[in-house]
Order: structure tokens, then sequence, then C-alpha cells
């Protein structure tokens, strides 16, 4: 590690954010790109690790929502879920 700081840019969230159930949320394979890992890595840390996260941090999206956050954004996979 160097003594310098890294500059990185900045990222515009805002286009991630999403409504869903009336909450402004950022899907996980958003977050996991925002924070560089894979997104099952990122699932597993919050699973291995809820005393980090609030209880009201993720939610498992209904069949139905999934279905039609793949239609807004046209990112998701079939089967994959936040």
């Amino acid at each position: 590690m160097t003594s310098q700081t890294e500059i990185v840019p900045a990222l515009d969230v805002t286009r991630l954010i999403r409504s869903i159930r009336e909450q402004r949320v950022i899907v996980d394979s958003d977050l996991a790109a925002i924070y560089g890992v894979e997104t099952k890595n990122l699932n597993r840390a919050v699973k291995r690790n809820p005393h980090w996260f609030p209880a009201e941090f993720g939610f498992r999206l209904e069949a139905e929502e999934a279905a039609a956050l793949r239609c807004q954004t046209g990112t998701l996979k079939a089967g994959q879920r936040s």
C-alpha cells in the first residue's frame, strides 16, 4: 500500500435508486458494483454479519416485484433477486 490516497471518481448513485414498496432502495447487484465485489459475496456478508446491518437494510423481492424491476431496468437476469 502506498502513502498516497487513491482518488476514486464520484459515482452518481441517484440513478441506481429505485422505488419498491414505497421505499427508496438500491438493489444488491448495484450496491455490490459500487463496492467492487460480487453480488453473492455482498449477500453472504450481510447474512453472516446481521449485527452490522439494520433489519430494514434489505428484503427479498416477490416474483412480481422482480419482474417489474427487470422491465424498468433491463439489467436483472431471470431468476435473480435482491
